[in-house]
C-alpha cells in the first residue's frame, strides 16, 4: 500500500541517510508508488535543499564534498561506462597524469587492464593501487600533505613536483561542470588538478552527468584548456555551447 506524501518523503530522506545515492526505480519499489510520484517528491525535496536530483535518482546535498570512499558508492555503472569510453582516447599516450577522485579510479582500473608500458604520475592512492596490478605500468607517486578525505597528496610540494614533468594526457575528475569550466569542491585538490592540466599536452575530464551545471569553489581550468570531456549523458544546451565554443570533444559513454 502506498504511503502519504509526508511519510513518503521522510522515508526518502531516511533512505539517503544510509545510502549516498538512490535511484527513482528503487525508491518506487521500496515505497510502492509510481516512478512519476517519486520524481515529483524528489523535485520538491530538491527545492527545499534537502537533496540533489541526479540523472535518474537523487544524492545527498552537495554543499560539501563526500569522502572519496563514499563517492565510490555513487554511480558505479555510469563510471564504469565512462572508463570504457575514456581509455581508447588515450591511444598512443606514454605518460599520463591522473587526478584523485572516484571516476578517475575507474579509468585507472581500465588503463591497468588495457594499456601497457606507460608511466603514470598521480597523487591518488586509489589510482596507484588499481594500477599496481599491471607490472608494465610505472607509477610515480607525488609527494605532499596527505588529504585523508580524498586519499591523495596535495599542497605546495605536490604542485612543485609537477613542474619537473610533462605528460601526454592529464585525466581529471570534477565536482562540477559549468559554462566557464570544471570546478572542484576541495581547494587543495583543485590546485593540483590545475597544475596537471598546465603540465600536459592534452587534458581529459571524466565526469558523470550529476556534475552538469554545478559550481564549486575551485575552478581549476577554463574550457579553453580542456580537450576532452567523457560523460554518460549529453549536457544541457548552455554547457554544450560552451564546450563547442572551445572545441572540447564530447564523448558519450
Amino acid at each position: 500500500m502506498s504511503t502519504s506524501k509526508s511519510r513518503r518523503q521522510s522515508r526518502i530522506l531516511a533512505e539517503l541517510g544510509t545510502a549516498p545515492s538512490l535511484r527513482v526505480a528503487e525508491l518506487a519499489r521500496i515505497l510502492d508508488v509510481s516512478t512519476e510520484t517519486i520524481r515529483r517528491d524528489l523535485d520538491e525535496l530538491t527545492a527545499q535543499g534537502l537533496l540533489n536530483r541526479t540523472y535518474g535518482g537523487a544524492i545527498r546535498p552537495l554543499s560539501t564534498e563526500p569522502s572519496v570512499t563514499e563517492r565510490h558508492l555513487l554511480f558505479q555503472e555510469e563510471r564504469q561506462q565512462i572508463a570504457r569510453a575514456a581509455v581508447p582516447l588515450l591511444d598512443g599516450a606514454r605518460t599520463l597524469m591522473i587526478g584523485s577522485g572516484s571516476t578517475t579510479v575507474h579509468v585507472a582500473r581500465r588503463i591497468a587492464t588495457q594499456m601497457r608500458d606507460v608511466t603514470v604520475l598521480t597523487h591518488s592512492f586509489g589510482v596507484a593501487t588499481v594500477l599496481a596490478i599491471n607490472p608494465t605500468i610505472r607509477v610515480v607517486m607525488m609527494p605532499g600533505d596527505y588529504h585523508a578525505v580524498e586519499g591523495a597528496t596535495v599542497g605546495a610540494h605536490a604542485i612543485a613536483f609537477l613542474a619537473g614533468f610533462h605528460a601526454d594526457v592529464a585525466i581529471l575528475g570534477a565536482s562540477g561542470l559549468a559554462e566557464d569550466g570544471p570546478s572542484d569542491a576541495l581547494l587543495d585538490c583543485g590546485s593540483v588538478y590545475g597544475a596537471m592540466a598546465m603540465r600536459s599536452a592534452r587534458t581529459m575530464i571524466a565526469a558523470d552527468a550529476s556534475k552538469f551545471g554545478r559550481l564549486f569553489p575551485s575552478r581549476y581550468a577554463p574550457w579553453s584548456q580542456i580537450h576532452d570531456l567523457v560523460s554518460n549523458a549529453r549536457p544541457d544546451p548552455s554547457l554544450l555551447d560552451a564546450l563547442r565554443a572551445h572545441s572540447v570533444r564530447l564523448t558519450l559513454a
